[in-house]
């Protein structure tokens, strides 16, 4: 019985003790959409699981984003830092560490690795592995979470500032706080300087630019979106939906030759999450436990392709997460599709 009101003492002491610790966030009310049901070409099936794995180097993960230069050698960023280099018949290579957390990745025209850091900001690798920061401030004031990449036509470097007011350690906090702050910009590398595009974005991640170059497409994670940036014509600057009610949480993107784009998807909605939106104190509450208590969506595998026009073409599932899971990123190549993650150890490729 000692045991017991012990034990009971402790526990409650603990509730009451987090019940007046401040919180991290002062959350508002969100109203998540209603989710896309998993049916028609959003079926459930495994076809993920065919995927070809290819292991990175022991003691490495999270290959966030994949491009691949003109000699068909493999690029990624991972965890500690590292640019990774794995060309065809050899083994992993490293080129250089950004000191920070490599994120998107996209080859410019002269073939400088153009990256999304989210420590350090833009930066730009040379063929003879220089690193070089294009840009880490905005009118003074320091970038965010500097989180995806495409490159235009004309050389215009179009990237992504999930969050302003938090780290990647702290994503879980953005999501409950409910207040968008991330933000699309354009670089232009003749100048040097930033152009804002749009702002107040719900975790503003993955990039594309339109084959006409007249709009960008942007992921909100946080709003289950995909975001049209309008570049020209009469809409220039306006900011539309592309995609919404999306039934999982939208990272990367990208169009591949034939002018439809493939997004990746980190995993399912946390339900528990959009439960929650609507209680600002329940959120803030759930904001002090540890961030090994923080609610995670459960390992899922998905990618998705969408026409120009929004319609979705087909869904590609790994239900289980067995070959992959927490996609971050999917590359339309002439061989197949090249996905990422954010934390495994592995990049995956699926042959068309």
């Amino acid at each position: 019985m000692k045991t017991l009101l012990l034990s009971l003492t402790t526990a409650t002491l603990v509730v009451v003790g987090i019940l007046f610790m401040p919180s991290p966030i002062d959350s508002i009310a969100v109203t998540p959409s209603q989710a896309i049901a998993l049916e028609g070409p959003w079926h459930s099936n495994d076809a993920l699981q065919a995927a070809q794995i290819t292991a990175l180097p022991p003691g490495q993960y999270g290959g966030e984003d994949v491009a691949r230069d003109k000699l068909g050698c493999l690029y990624t960023g991972t965890e500690d830092g590292s640019i990774l280099r794995k060309c065809p018949y050899s083994e992993w290579e490293q080129l250089l560490n950004t000191g920070g957390r490599p994120l998107g990745l996209a080859f410019d025209q002269q073939q400088h690795l153009i990256i999304a850091d989210a420590d350090k900001g833009l930066l730009r690798m040379t063929p003879k592995f220089e690193l070089q920061v294009l840009a880490n401030k905005y009118q003074g004031q320091p970038l965010g979470l500097v989180d995806d990449v495409d490159i235009g036509s004309d050389g215009t470097v179009y990237f992504s500032d999930a969050s302003t007011r938090f780290s990647l350690d702290d994503v879980m906090l953005d999501i409950l706080d409910g207040r968008p702050s991330g933000r699309l910009f354009a670089y232009h590398p003749a100048t040097g300087k930033l152009e804002l595009l749009a702002q107040e974005l719900a975790f503003a991640n993955g990039v594309a630019v339109a084959a006409d170059q007249s709009y960008v497409l942007v992921n909100e994670t946080f709003r289950y979106r995909t975001s049209k940036v309008w570049l020209a014509g009469e809409r220039r600057g306006q900011v539309e939906p592309f995609l919404q009610a999306l039934p999982g949480l939208p990272d990367g993107i990208a169009r591949a030759d034939n002018g439809t784009y493939w997004l990746a998807f980190y995993g399912l909605r946390p339900e528990m999450v959009d439960r929650l939106h609507q209680s600002p104190w329940l959120k803030n509450q759930l904001a002090k436990l540890p961030k090994a208590l923080a609610p995670v969506p459960p390992a899922y595998g998905l990618i998705v392709q969408v026409g120009s026009d929004g319609q979705v073409l087909q869904t590609l599932h790994d239900q289980a997460a067995v070959a992959i899971g927490g996609v971050t990123s999917v590359q339309p190549e002439k061989d197949g599709l090249y996905l990422g993650t954010l934390h495994m150890n592995r990049l995956a490729k699926l042959p068309y």
